[in-house]
């Protein structure tokens, strides 16, 4: 598609991935639906703080969330490369619609327990370790121009924290004014928008391969993908260590605000809101950039980052203070995360897109459980901020580690093998 002057400029290079129909549908529907999802993970987390005000607890639930990418995940992959992409992202959504609406019932009656949350955040994670890698591989259908997919990618990612903007602060005065139930019940309806904007879309038709193998023999061609790419695989452990070091601070949040900052639902809502703001200025500057050459250099810097805003974090006790340092954070981890994502999806064949998003997804966000158990069991046994503290340090580490092998991401194929 010819560039019109439009295009040529600083915005119209930012947004150019909304010139294609398909993905400016998607963009509206997700946009409304992660607003939403937002306030869920804010009701869930101040939920179980209520109940239990255990931070073993809060981590438990994020291990019981995130547990079945480490089991769903890689067989989600060879399934999403065999059938329509688009089909199973409308699939899950209407089942995290209905994840949604039980919670709801529950907590509107008063009739829930930690146990049925545990179980529903359980249910939510088998739905997202099948609907977030066949969404990511979607992307390139969306744009229909593989030119267009690093600013696809970014500006979806800016689209979540723009999210995180509102959501949380919106559940923060919810959970005040009328309690978490509403809020789940918020997000079950807001789940209408992006289904309506899945249905609306006119897809080219994609035939699937033929499965000439069986599952398991995909599934180890997979891994054998990955194994014998070590631009892929390089990427992928560092996510990994990442994921364990550092993510497990959104889990301790709730207990952070409530018993460091001595604040109340409203604090965890700005918190995030400010976690937000920082993401989403790492998200604009992904967008901003023409290609994936040179994000390979800004990963371990962002890393690093990150870690420093964690090790501030964890000494401040102020809730001013800790809303300035937020940003610091949330930035480095979105630029890592999203330099990350685009890379991948640029280097890796269309054929093995859906096993190797699957992994992706497997790395962050299984190794996330590991992560959330020894944080809440630190932050039992000694302080959230030592837990915090500990984080910080293993995100600087891991960036010091994984460099090296990063920066080379460009030096070989990535396709050695298929």
């Amino acid at each position: 598609m010819e560039a019109d002057p439009w295009h040529r400029t600083k915005l119209g290079t930012t947004l150019r991935s909304l010139r294609h129909r398909n993905y400016r549908l998607f963009f509206g529907g997700q946009g409304i639906s992660l607003v939403g999802t937002w306030m869920q993970m804010v009701a869930t987390s101040w939920l179980l703080t209520r109940l239990t005000g255990s931070p073993t607890m809060l981590g438990l639930n994020g291990f019981v969330n995130r547990l079945p990418s480490a089991i769903v995940t890689p067989l989600a992959g060879v399934m999403i490369d065999r059938l329509n992409r688009h089909r199973v992202v409308v699939w899950m959504q209407l089942l995290a619609m209905l994840q949604a609406l039980l919670l709801a019932s529950l907590a509107l009656t008063g009739r829930i327990e930690v146990w049925q949350v545990l179980v529903l955040s359980a249910g939510l994670g088998v739905v997202n370790a099948i609907e977030v890698p066949a969404r990511q591989s979607l992307f390139v259908e969306l744009v229909g121009d593989k030119d267009d997919l690093p600013n696809a990618i970014a500006l979806n990612s800016s689209l979540f924290n723009s999210a995180r903007l509102v959501g949380p602060a919106v559940a923060g005065v919810l959970i005040a004014a009328v309690g978490e139930g509403v809020c789940f019940l918020l997000n079950g309806i807001s789940y209408l928008a992006v289904i309506a904007a899945l249905l609306a879309m006119r897809l080219p038709p994609r035939e699937a391969p033929p499965a000439r193998n069986s599952v398991l023999a995909d599934l180890r061609a997979g891994f054998a993908y990955v194994y014998h790419s070590r631009p892929v695989a390089a990427l992928l452990v560092f996510v990994a260590l990442v994921g364990v070091f550092g993510m497990p601070y959104t889990v301790l949040l709730p207990l952070y605000a409530k018993d460091v900052l001595h604040s109340d639902s409203r604090g965890l809502g700005y918190l995030l809101t400010a976690g937000g703001a920082g993401a989403l200025s790492g998200a604009l500057f992904l967008a901003q950039r023409p290609s994936a050459r040179g994000l390979e250099r800004l990963m371990p810097y962002a890393v690093t980052w990150f870690g420093c805003g964690m090790l501030l974090i964890a000494r401040s006790q102020w809730l001013w203070l800790s809303l300035l340092l937020m940003p610091v954070l949330s930035s480095g981890m979105m630029i890592q995360m999203g330099s990350t994502n685009t890379i991948l999806q640029t280097i890796v064949p269309d054929a093995m897109r859906g096993r190797v998003m699957s992994l992706y997804f497997l790395a962050f966000s299984g190794s996330m459980p590991l992560g959330s158990l020894v944080a809440g069991y630190v932050a039992r046994v000694w302080s959230v901020p030592t837990a915090l503290a500990l984080g910080g340090v293993g995100a600087i580490l891991a960036a010091l580690l994984c460099a090296p092998a990063v920066r080379a991401v460009w030096d070989e194929p990535a396709s050695t093998t298929s």
